[in-house]
């Protein structure tokens, strides 16, 4: 038995069943949204033939006050020998699959039509601390929901390096908002982007001495520092929108799955921020899901049995601009 170890997993099935609707039913677009055409496309190939494996996808956007999929379906191949759409405990959309015959290539590809407004202004938010006893309290169904995500996870420990880390961005009586942003261009001051430096087993406290790292990398260390204020903070996975170079055209199968994390601001809601980009999340950015760190939200995981000894993957991911 293997496990394959990044975002994606190993696994078979082609789906041709419809998946559930994901449309709020009264949503409708409003003036400023960009509506986006998302493909993500995950190839494996392996070595040797798999005999079994059960997956779980978590491709299909979510809809928010921000956010509305038009339409969303995952198709799988080779053909599936089971298959099932929910909703985990965070809400997110999954897709569980199985096959049951040997196969040497799973393909899983999720298409996507979103449409994505403006947020609203959060301002610079209530005194961190006060933010911090109304969710301590959890008086109220929000701070109830927000009381979770202030609490370690199996990727975001609580590390007194972080801890010190987060000081500066929050002085006794510093906006929430005014806060964390400055955290996170401090995160993105102090962090050098380098997808060679880690991966999806190098542990928080090798991510804080290296100062390196990915987007994924870039969010743990904000949410850990959040939570080592007792804050909430969860981690978002989803989809920017890339511009080419000047003077290049856009590139197609270039984008990545991308990641940043939100704070939560009682009386207003979650406000999303990018350490990677240093911004706050704006109308670029395509939401996938939301849980306690990555572990939550992996786009596809699974376990493979009898086979699969080797593996290449392949991930392709276009963010397309809809203009008509």
């Amino acid at each position: 038995m293997s496990t394959p170890g990044q975002g994606p997993p190993p696994d078979a099935p082609t789906g041709t069943t419809p998946d559930p609707p994901v449309t709020a039913p009264d949503a409708t677009a409003g003036a400023g949204t960009v509506r986006f055409s998302v493909t993500h496309r995950t190839t494996y190939r392996y070595d040797a033939p798999v005999s079994l494996g059960y997956s779980e996808a978590r491709l299909r956007p979510r809809v928010t006050n921000y956010q509305r999929c038009e339409r969303s379906s995952v198709s799988i191949a080779p053909a599936v020998d089971d298959r099932t759409d929910w909703r985990d405990f965070f809400g997110n959309a999954v897709t569980y699959f199985s096959i049951e015959r040997p196969h040497t290539e799973l393909e899983v590809v999720a298409t996507s039509l979103v449409d994505v407004d403006v947020d609203a202004d959060p301002g610079p938010g209530p005194a961190w601390e006060d933010a911090r006893d109304r969710v301590a309290a959890a008086a109220e169904p929000e701070t109830i929901d927000a009381w979770q995500y202030t609490i370690p996870s199996p990727l975001v420990g609580a590390l007194e390096e972080v801890a010190d880390y987060a000081a500066p961005s929050f002085p006794p009586g510093r906006p929430l908002v005014e806060a964390t942003l400055d955290l996170v261009t401090r995160i993105h001051t102090d962090f050098e982007y380098d997808p060679t430096a880690t991966d999806l087993a190098t542990p928080l406290d090798e991510v804080m001495h290296l100062r390196r790292g990915v987007c994924q990398d870039f969010a743990h260390v904000g949410i850990a520092a959040l939570r080592s204020l007792h804050l909430p903070a969860r981690y978002v996975s989803g989809y920017l929108e890339t511009d080419p170079p000047p003077g290049r055209e856009r590139l197609m199968g270039v984008d990545q799955s991308h990641a940043w994390f939100s704070v939560g601001v009682p009386g207003f809601g979650w406000v999303e921020v990018d350490p990677t980009n240093d911004q706050l999340r704006d109308q670029r950015y395509v939401t996938v899901g939301w849980g306690r760190d990555f572990s939550d939200v992996s786009p596809l995981k699974g376990v493979l049995f009898s086979g699969g000894s080797g593996q290449q993957l392949h991930v392709g991911v276009d963010v397309v601009r809809v203009t008509t």
